[in-house]
């Protein structure tokens, strides 16, 4: 108890209130709701009766009478609380004592009451009776408004928003629109698939191999089989094995866990869709790539037009194409077309790119594409024909062998498809697998270092031509919705240790806020914002860095900053 603030103290003792009243503060009882605040605004009329539910959110009590708002999942509405309607006897306990000062804002409470229109034309519920469904503990992060109108202690700290996504969904409700669009994505690219035939499916989260992609995996270990297991890097050789089975088109949206680098673009776990068809090739997963985000994207906006930072994207079909050589030839004047890999790494080195003996072909390829072309593409555009070294699970290029029949489909920069004209020979698989393992023992950590023999089983038994194709989900609704940041569409993306809780006088957490602002300021600008007399500052300073919480650092001219501690 110690440990709690006193705003919490004062729920605890509000609860064991309602206990000694005999109101249970978490009633079993379903609650018969017959509405929502959509619903009542959509279809208000006077008088109607209505039972209602959700979150007390605000109130003004005025004596006898009270007006509040209710927010329940598809918004707020008014309600009217009135002594005398509530309690009509000469008993007024509900309202003088469970409504004025056993409730508060955050509380989930039940209403029955008539419609009606208050003077200012706001459409307000009449309460009858209400019912305490769940007492809140803790109160909510909610912003305040001045006199001014200047918004003070809005909940927009990222870690804490995404540390405590239940009261951020609460207190910010446009954050909720992101996700019903992310649902409107999944919706639109389900029925997309199913209208076409093509039928979903599951595949193993944990395998034997990780496989599929080259990508450091999640390792576990099974106690029964006594063997270790991995987390699912990619889906692809299972779906494939299900197109040998016999499937004409399979997909499956698919968690996938990559035991690698967190930045605002990747995730540990993240979404991807994957679909193959068979008796198809790229050119035309391309026209059906097209499609299928000019649909998506309508079903998520209305518009195929999207606005990511400062520029404006249309998915509307059809998208440019380019080669990737072609590409490359066109951004840094370098024609790889036909070269070494010697030649190739002269050429990056040339180009100011940090290249080492440990890269293939394939892999000096992509990182010129990747440092001097891939950020020119802000409009949907494929790049097509990759070098075969690039594509070791891709069918060689039917007129040029030294590529494979593969595009990518770039936005804003970004890769967000990537599809083969699939590798269906056994022989010819069995090959690329086996200088995938020559470069992963040169040292390269993106080749693959397995070979997973069930699946070149698998092809011996005959697959017939087919395309794949992959998106990333959570990549694609962050272009959607415009978010730069990865977390903004993962309802709980994965975060840092929280660290313990700090107890720190309001006069340091005022300086720790301004210095959040910035992660480094000077000492003396510092003291300024602050506004504080030297004392207090003084005890300020001491008291974040006494917690670990900043610390002063001395430059070579002798200036003095202030450093948040990460």
């Amino acid at each position: 108890m110690s440990q709690l603030s006193e705003h919490e103290l004062v729920r605890r003792e509000k609860l064991a209130k309602l206990r000694e009243m005999g109101i249970n503060p978490y009633p079993a009882d379903l609650f018969p709701v017959s509405h929502n605040s959509k619903q009542i605004k959509d279809n208000f009329k006077e008088d109607n009766k209505v039972v209602i539910a959700g979150r007390l959110m605000s109130r003004r009590i005025q004596g006898n009478a009270s007006f509040a708002e209710l927010q329940d999942a598809e918004g707020r509405i008014q309600v009217y609380f009135n002594r005398d309607e509530i309690c009509e006897g000469d008993d007024k306990t509900q309202y003088n004592e469970v409504y004025k000062k056993l409730l508060d804002i955050g509380d989930f409470v039940g209403v029955e009451g008539i419609l009606f229109t208050t003077k200012v034309g706001e459409k307000t519920v009449k309460v009858k009776s209400f019912t305490l469904l769940s007492k809140s503990l803790k109160p909510l992060p909610l912003p305040r408004t001045d006199a001014e109108g200047n918004v003070h202690d809005a909940f927009t700290d990222p870690e804490q928003r995404y540390r405590q996504r239940y009261a951020d969904l609460v207190v910010n409700p446009h954050v909720k629109e992101v996700f019903v669009k992310r649902t409107k994505l999944f919706n639109a690219m389900r029925g997309f698939f199913n209208d076409a035939g093509y039928f979903e499916v599951e595949t193993p989260v944990l395998q034997p191999i990780p496989g599929g992609a080259a990508a450091r995996p999640f390792m576990t270990h099974h106690n029964a089989l006594d063997i270790p297991l991995y987390m699912r890097i990619a889906n692809e050789l299972y779906l494939k094995r299900l197109i040998v089975g016999g499937f004409d088109g399979v997909y499956e949206f698919s968690k996938n866990f990559r035991n690698e680098g967190m930045d605002r673009t990747h995730n540990p776990e993240f979404t991807a869709m994957e679909i193959y068809v068979a008796y198809k090739d790229y050119n035309w997963m391309m026209d059906f790539c097209e499609r299928l985000l000019e649909h998506c994207a309508i079903a998520v906006n209305g518009t195929t037009k999207a606005t990511f930072g400062n520029h404006h994207i249309d998915f509307k079909a059809p998208y440019t194409r380019i080669t990737m050589a072609d590409s490359i030839k066109q951004f840094t004047g370098f024609d790889i077309t036909g070269k070494t890999e010697d030649e190739i790494r002269l050429a990056a080195k040339n180009m100011g790119i940090e290249v080492d003996d440990t890269m293939g072909k394939g892999k000096l390829i992509d990182e010129i594409f990747g440092e001097k072309c891939e950020g020119n593409y802000i409009q949907p555009t494929f790049i097509t024909d990759y070098p075969k070294e690039m594509s070791p699970l891709c069918k060689e290029h039917r007129e040029n062998p030294e590529l494979t029949e593969r595009f990518e489909l770039m936005v804003c920069g970004k890769e967000i498809a990537n599809a083969y004209s699939e590798l269906n020979d056994p022989i010819d698989q069995r090959e690329r697998f086996e200088h995938q393992m020559e470069l992963a023992k040169k040292g390269d950590d993106e080749a693959t270092g397995v070979i997973d023999y069930d699946f070149l089983r698998a092809l011996e038994y005959g697959m017939p031509p087919t395309s794949g194709m992959g998106i990333g989900m959570d990549r694609l609704i962050m272009f959607l919705t415009n978010n730069q940041s990865i977390q903004e569409v993962l309802f709980f993306p994965q975060m840092r240790p929280e660290k313990k809780a700090v107890a720190l006088s309001e006069e340091a957490k005022a300086v720790f806020d301004l210095l959040k602002k910035a992660e480094r300021l000077e000492l003396n600008d510092l003291k300024i914002q602050s506004g504080l007399s030297n004392k207090k500052w003084d005890v300020s300073i001491k008291e974040l860095t006494k917690n670990n919480l900043a610390k002063v650092e001395k430059t070579d001219d002798g200036s003095l900053f202030v450093v948040i501690i990460s």
